[in-house]
């Protein structure tokens, strides 16, 4: 059986791409404040991006906030990136973005929603809980998670930032763990475009991890700086989520494009000038 990381790794060739389009249906953002037309937003912006995206990234509380009917529509939003995988002959990976977080009974609960009844890849999670409460998450190598380590919000530093007693930060902890944690492939972290010097602290304890990196665009993160701090010697292991950018744009398709492009370029920039 295949990794996550493999499976995504795979991805990111075919489609020469390090984006994540998020699915972050905001009720402004939709013809009316209902799940059906938040299906309606994600389908269109699924079907627009597809070429581009090396992921897809649906937020939990979006499709929440519509009660069960919410439900329904992110299972169909998940049925139909895979749809748009069959039709491109590439598997383009889901990351349920849920936060979720829990002692192992409820752990397992959590990890059949997602992975049973969603269908989907992947989900983020809060690892506070310890070791023990991922174990239901990564049982299948071909499933994932990323784990909360340096978050892109400004008061992620009111707790990831505390200096531990052995000299660590508590997001560099995260950080050394999920390197110990990841014998099957498919353990990698939430790190913000925010934060490009954590970012490099992380990548220092952690070199193979793939960082999940949110944050570039509308909340300021910078490209350059970011590619600088976390990109392997293989020109991957960041993956970045744009949301607003795209699914705001006049033309969606040609917004995924210039996001993808502009990443390629800022690598193959950097690589020809060392």
């Amino acid at each position: 059986m295949e990794s996550f990381f493999s499976l995504l790794s795979k991805r990111v060739d075919d489609a020469s791409s390090l984006i994540c389009v998020g699915l972050d249906p905001h009720i402004s953002d939709l013809k009316s404040p209902s799940a059906d037309a938040a299906l309606s937003f994600c389908a269109e912006l699924v079907r627009a991006t597809s070429r581009y995206a090396a992921a897809y990234k649906p937020n939990a509380a979006f499709f929440e906030q519509f009660g069960a009917q919410g439900w329904s529509a992110l299972k169909e939003v998940i049925r139909i990136i895979h749809e748009e995988s069959d039709r491109l002959g590439s598997r383009i990976l889901t990351i349920y973005d849920a936060k979720r977080g829990d002692i192992s009974s409820t752990a397992e609960a959590y990890a059949k929603a997602c992975f049973e009844e969603l269908n989907a890849d992947s989900l983020t999670l809060n690892p506070y809980l310890g070791r023990d409460s991922l174990t239901p998450f990564i049982s299948v190598p071909e499933k994932g998670i990323f784990l909360l380590c340096k978050t892109s919000n400004p008061g992620s530093s009111d707790l990831q930032d505390l200096l531990l007693e052995g000299g660590e930060l508590v997001y560099e902890h995260v950080a050394r763990l999920a390197l110990e944690w990841n014998s099957a492939d498919n353990i990698g972290l939430v790190v913000g475009a925010t934060h490009p010097q954590a970012m490099a602290r992380v990548r220092a304890v952690n070199p193979t991890a793939w960082l999940l990196a949110p944050g570039l665009g509308a909340q300021g993160g910078e490209l350059e700086a970011c590619l600088q701090a976390g990109l392997r010697s293989d020109n991957k292991g960041v993956l970045f989520p744009i949301s607003r950018g795209i699914s705001r744009a006049a033309d969606k398709t040609r917004a995924a494009a210039e996001y993808r492009d502009s990443i390629i370029y800022e690598i193959n920039r950097r690589a020809k000038h060392g």
